[in-house]
């Protein structure tokens, strides 16, 4: 059994959500319900979040939309590439969240307990 961690951090690498997804689902599948009621000034995110439509919900809510475009997308889209630099920190949570052995492991039979789980290890990572 697969699991995707979808997750949204904070400009300092802070969990701010998370969602669970099965593992053969694309990442797009998950952002609508992560990013609702949510406000943030950009979202940097990898080539897999390159969709019109959420190109355009961030520009409505005034967010910066930091995605670099696919390669055989027809007209591509300009990004901050500088910004995106900083779409480390997203990699850098993964990493220490991947030190707690059950999470790396997937060693909870539920997704409730693997959820309880990652919220554990973001509040003992908040705390360090």
């Amino acid at each position: 059994m697969t699991t995707k961690i979808l997750a949204m951090v904070d400009a300092l690498g802070n969990l701010i959500d998370f969602k669970l997804m099965p593992g053969q689902r694309n990442d797009i599948c998950g952002v609508e319900p992560l990013i609702k009621e949510k406000e943030f000034d950009a979202l940097l995110a990898d080539k897999a979040f390159d969709a019109d439509w959420l190109v355009e919900e961030l520009t409505e809510r005034g967010s910066k939309v930091v995605i670099p475009p696919r390669n055989n997308r027809k007209l591509q889209r300009e990004h901050d590439k500088m910004m995106y630099c900083w779409r480390h920190l997203i990699e850098n949570f993964f990493c220490k969240l991947k030190e707690f052995k059950k999470i790396a492991m997937r060693a909870e039979k539920t997704d409730q307990s693997f959820a309880a789980n990652i919220y554990l290890a973001a509040a003992v990572l908040k705390l360090r």
